[in-house]
């Protein structure tokens, strides 16, 4: 059954879209929520002389999503969780966790079903999840896990990892070729 979609569909297609469904799924899904309406020889003609419009929002959510995207990506949230022994967690931190924690610390409003957690986290420390936006429009949010009282880590300290990596490889080198000499 074809149908003209009225609004986004993840995985299907966006407003304007005519698309190919089974007929259960647009009879007691897409049609009663609104979603779509059925691809009619006159329905058709008005969503070609839609298409100007959605056009222009298209394009309008499109830049809304990329400057979102721009902003996740610069943002470092923290979700606050109980931390035990040896940085495990008590129980795991959830989408709906990350999304609270980003409208509370940056007012940015985020739908947990976007949030896209492979693999639940379950120990504390920095984690990086990512997150759908608009179609293919996807962000990386940097998420670090920890006690409340502990404070999220610059980026100082892995300047200075880096640099004790580099002197570990140096010493490391220099004991190479002492023993060679040898």
């Amino acid at each position: 059954m074809k149908v003209i979609l009225l609004s986004e569909l993840k995985g299907r297609g966006g407003e304007g879209d005519v698309i190919e469904v089974a007929r259960g799924f647009a009879n007691n899904y897409l049609l009663p929520q609104g979603i779509a309406i059925l691809a009619t020889k006159g329905n058709l003609k008005q969503l070609e002389m839609r298409r100007k419009n959605i056009a222009k929002r298209e394009e309008a959510r499109i830049a809304d999503a990329e400057a979102l995207k721009a902003q996740l990506d610069a943002i470092k949230v923290k979700v606050d969780a109980k931390v035990g022994e040896e940085g495990v967690l008590f129980g795991s931190v959830t989408p709906q966790m990350i999304a609270d924690a980003v409208k509370a610390q940056f007012d940015i409003e985020l739908d947990r079903k976007r949030i896209d957690m492979r693999t639940p986290i379950k120990t504390a420390g920095e984690h990086q999840v990512s997150v759908s936006l608009y179609r293919e429009i996807k962000s990386v949010l940097n998420v670090f896990v920890g006690a409340e009282d502990e404070a999220i880590p610059t980026e100082e300290p892995e300047v200075e990892a880096e640099e004790a990596v580099e002197e570990v490889a140096e010493e490391a080198v220099e004991a190479a070729e002492e023993t060679e000499a040898e």
